[in-house]
């Protein structure tokens, strides 16, 4: 069937996928996920859970990540549009604590694998976002972590089209440490 592109991105594991789209009049189909081309491409993981989540414009969903339990994901928006980002938490990695986002949407039908040991967030560009992902371990209640959106040592530049103050942002997801406090509770 289908063929995917994927684009390694700066951070190594990271990568941006683009599926093979066939469409008529009738409407289009696509392979979201096929084991053995992500296999060649580099991503060999067994995903174990699938996750969906609906936002409005200018949600900001994060950064989150699992302290002892990391999951790899597969992260993909069936519709409506977003500004999806990983950062690198991965200690001793040449690129820790630097930033990677790219923007998914129905329409580029674009999707990012995230490795183990990154923190992940997204911001609704679109009215609605329909987002789903494909996690390599399942969730863990009370292992939650997460790191400030707007860290300044980290950095992240989020479209401009929402402005800062227009985010709808959680208390949880506006509350979370800085990257300082983070890097010394890990002795980094």
């Amino acid at each position: 069937m289908g063929q995917i592109k994927v684009e390694t991105c700066e951070i190594e594991g990271v990568k941006l996928i683009t599926p093979q789209v066939f469409g008529d009049e009738r409407g289009y189909f696509s392979e979201t996920y096929r084991k053995d081309q992500f296999i060649e491409a580099g991503i060999d993981c067994e995903f174990v859970q699938d996750n969906q989540s609906s936002s409005t414009r200018g949600v900001l969903r994060g950064m989150h990540f699992q302290k002892n339990f990391p999951q790899a994901k597969l992260v993909r928006v069936i519709r409506g549009r977003v500004y999806d980002v990983a950062v690198d938490l991965r200690e001793g990695s040449k690129t820790f604590g630097k930033w990677f986002g790219a923007e998914l949407s129905e329409e580029n039908r674009k999707m990012l694998f995230i490795p183990r040991g990154f923190a992940h967030g997204f911001l609704v560009l679109s009215d609605t976002a329909e987002f789903c992902y494909k996690c390599d371990d399942f969730y863990h209640p009370g292992d939650d972590g997460g790191l400030r959106f707007d860290d300044p040592e980290i950095g992240i530049e989020w479209p401009g089209e929402i402005r800062p103050e227009d985010m709808n942002i959680n208390d949880r997801d506006r509350n979370w440490q800085d990257f300082s406090d983070y890097k010394a509770e890990k002795g980094l």
